[in-house]
């Protein structure tokens, strides 16, 4: 199941950058919830409402946000995401470049939750996982 649950956050990661609500939250639980341990939006949020808002009010900071994920990560019912994140402000020309670690939780097929670290070696241990 776990190359499912892969498939499953992958395509989360594809309707973010498409931002395609829709199709984000397809694979989410109703309670789906979101830890963010990164900058001024650092929280948990729970739900769609919650987590559109903060990704809408963070969007809005920058005339381009992307998230690639470089890396994919297994173990039991997580996936670690290994991302690089490329931010540019307004009237900027050169793009923000950090790389981040993300935890998800995948249950039978349905994301439970996403947690983001600020180091990607973070996400790997929260796992379990070593780099």
């Amino acid at each position: 199941m776990s190359q499912e649950n892969v498939e499953v956050v992958r395509q989360f990661y594809e309707a973010f950058e498409r931002r395609d609500w829709d199709a984000m939250f397809r694979d989410t639980h109703a309670d789906f919830e979101m830890t963010n341990q990164i900058g001024p939006l650092a929280g948990t949020r729970r739900g769609r409402e919650q987590v559109t808002a903060m990704a809408e009010d963070y969007l809005a900071a920058f005339e381009k946000f992307i998230w690639e994920p470089d890396e994919f990560f297994e173990k039991g019912d997580q996936v670690v995401a290994l991302v690089t994140s490329r931010a540019q402000p307004p009237g900027g020309s050169v793009d923000l470049v950090t790389h981040n670690g993300h935890l998800w939780t995948v249950r039978d097929g349905i994301i439970v939750s996403m947690e983001t670290f600020p180091k990607p070696g973070k996400a790997l241990e929260a796992a379990g996982l070593s780099e």
